[in-house]
């Protein structure tokens, strides 16, 4: 594959392109480049975000037709390969035989590599185990003394997802802070921010050693989305060394609204009220069926000139304030109790 001609083919899918790495352009140029051609025919975008109910079904039925066709006795067994050593030739060579990248990506305009780690969570035994003992955060202490940001060895020895290890692990070693953010503190995040923006800038096409100081600077204040979309999280929750990765998170958005808002309280009082009752109309003239089609962006305006993150926490407090056994309900179904419920008596108290 000619890498450049790989590069700018997949540019009009993938804007970020240039910011993979070489390796992982080859892949995508093999296995995704004449998906996305062929969805571009039928006028469907490629997607990134989470993944939504419709495209979490579609993964199911591609991997039960995979193990219908194969023999295959189990998801497992197809997706962690490595724990089964006994047939891993068997299931490598089958995978290969009956094109398993071709059939696991049918129907989802999305990378495959996406897909694929979506899979993995999807169908991981040792992904929805509940909530940590005192024990296991123990174990997972020692394991990571032992060895390090090895996930992999870590997952293995207590039976929990690579993920799941990684991610409590940063909640629980010992250094991370908890209640108020110190001055310190945010300056390190909003340091570590920066750092990782002005990074990320300097690796497009174009800047060099000599402009790219002032080209991010520019383009920082042009490219507003840039501060808060797709954030490195646990790379600069590193780097602040005293939080985990939610913790920054939080923190920046709750940064980025003071600034964007300059200092004004627009979910207080009647203000607060008229954008719940905005919020909710919205939601409602869309008839959408999935949290994931909504285009939060576009919908940053019914509060003010906040983060999209900000909208979405608010409409999830609002939900789980105000929406019974919520977690039990089609994303429709909340949305018409808000709209038949919870609206009336909004608009009572404005």
């Amino acid at each position: 594959v000619d890498l450049d001609v790989a590069k700018q083919e997949l540019e009009e899918f993938i804007p970020h392109v240039r910011s993979i790495s070489d390796s992982s352009i080859r892949k995508m140029a093999g296995r995704d480049l004449m998906r996305f051609k062929e969805f571009k025919k039928q006028g469907i975008a490629v997607k990134f975000g989470r993944f939504s109910q419709k495209e979490n079904n579609q993964i199911r039925k591609n991997i039960q037709e995979f193990l219908l066709i194969t023999g295959i006795d189990s998801a497992e067994k197809l997706l962690f390969t490595s724990r089964y050593p006994e047939d891993k030739g068997t299931v490598s060579r089958l995978k290969v035989e009956h094109h398993f990248c071709e059939k696991l990506s049918e129907g989802i305009p999305r990378p495959w590599r996406l897909i694929y780690y979506r899979a993995r969570k999807m169908f991981d035994p040792n992904n929805y185990k509940g909530r940590y003992s005192k024990e296991e955060k123990e174990k997972l202490k020692k394991y990571h003394a032992l060895h390090g940001n090895d996930w992999k060895k870590i997952s293995e020895l207590m039976s929990r997802s690579n993920l799941s290890v990684a991610m409590k692990y940063s909640e629980i070693k010992s250094d991370v802070n908890y209640g108020p953010w110190s001055k310190e503190e945010t300056q390190k995040l909003m340091h570590a921010v920066e750092e990782v923006i002005r990074k990320r800038i300097e690796n497009k096409e174009g800047a060099n050693s000599l402009s790219s100081s002032e080209k991010s600077r520019r383009e920082i204040l042009i490219d507003r989305e840039t501060l808060y979309q797709k954030l490195p999280w646990s790379e600069i929750e590193a780097k602040v060394g005293t939080r985990y990765w939610r913790q920054c998170k939080q923190k920046w958005t709750a940064v980025l609204t003071k600034k964007m808002t300059k200092g004004q309280q627009l979910y207080r009082g009647t203000k607060g009220l008229q954008a719940k009752i905005n919020l909710i109309k919205r939601l409602y003239e869309m008839k959408v069926e999935d949290a994931n089609e909504i285009n939060w962006e576009e919908l940053r305006n019914i509060i003010g000139d906040v983060p999209r993150t900000y909208v979405q926490a608010k409409f999830y407090k609002l939900k789980v304030s105000s929406v019974p056994l919520w977690q039990k309900k089609t994303f429709s179904e909340i949305i018409d109790h808000l709209f038949e419920e919870k609206l009336p008596e909004l608009e009572e108290q404005l």
